[in-house]
């Protein structure tokens, strides 16, 4: 398996059969607090109005604008409030600033999977039993520009794929630069991960 890093989405790029978003600052975050706190289901929107179509009293509408939730949405976009929210057996609607437009940017592909620094083992996981092979980890950055911690992010994927990958026949390995970055940065950070978090840009403004 070959795991490369874009640190944001590229345009007009043929992105291979699997594709891993990440925006850990919050968007993905957030999604697999909701899926832990027992949300039935759980859709992403490419804008706010897209959202606010499927308000229901069955449906829960999530999200933020700057970094705060939007008017007429039940919730934000912060993973704590997510744990903690009424979601069980209902569906969960999103629409978020940098997370959507990453899901937006590389949808189109056989598998797409949100990742998070929570959930890497189990997403490696599934990349293994699914012999997959080609395999791009695309941050969400921030307005466009690049964001630590979901190159952070990435690289704990990436080593929760070698270190899964305890087979002979199971081969995995950084097919760029920027993997390699960001499985260094993992290394350098994985003991004390939210002196890194705090340190990034987008964690102060947070």
């Amino acid at each position: 398996m070959r795991l490369r890093v874009d640190v944001i989405p590229g345009e007009h790029l043929a992105y291979p059969d699997v594709v891993l978003v990440v925006d850990v600052i919050r968007a993905t975050t957030t999604a697999a607090a909701f899926l832990e706190a027992g949300a039935e289901a759980l859709y992403w929107t490419p804008s706010l109005e897209s959202a606010l179509a499927f308000k229901d009293e069955d449906v829960v509408l999530a999200g933020e604008t700057g970094g705060l939730k939007p008017p007429r949405f039940d919730l934000g976009n912060s993973p704590r409030e997510a744990l903690s929210a009424q979601v069980a057996g209902r569906v969960v609607v999103m629409s978020t600033t940098n997370g959507t437009r990453s899901l937006e940017a590389v949808k189109a592909v056989p598998l797409l999977v949100t990742a998070c620094l929570p959930n890497r083992t189990a997403v490696a996981r599934r990349l293994i039993e699914r012999e997959c092979q080609r395999v791009w980890i695309v941050g969400s950055g921030w307005e466009g520009d690049y964001s630590l911690e979901d190159s952070l992010a990435a690289g704990a994927v990436v080593s929760a794929a070698l270190e899964l990958a305890v087979s002979p026949h199971v081969g995995v390995r950084c097919a760029n630069d920027e993997a390699l970055a960001a499985l260094a940065l993992w290394q350098q950070w994985h003991h004390d991960t939210e002196t890194c978090l705090r340190a990034a840009s987008h964690g102060q403004r947070l």
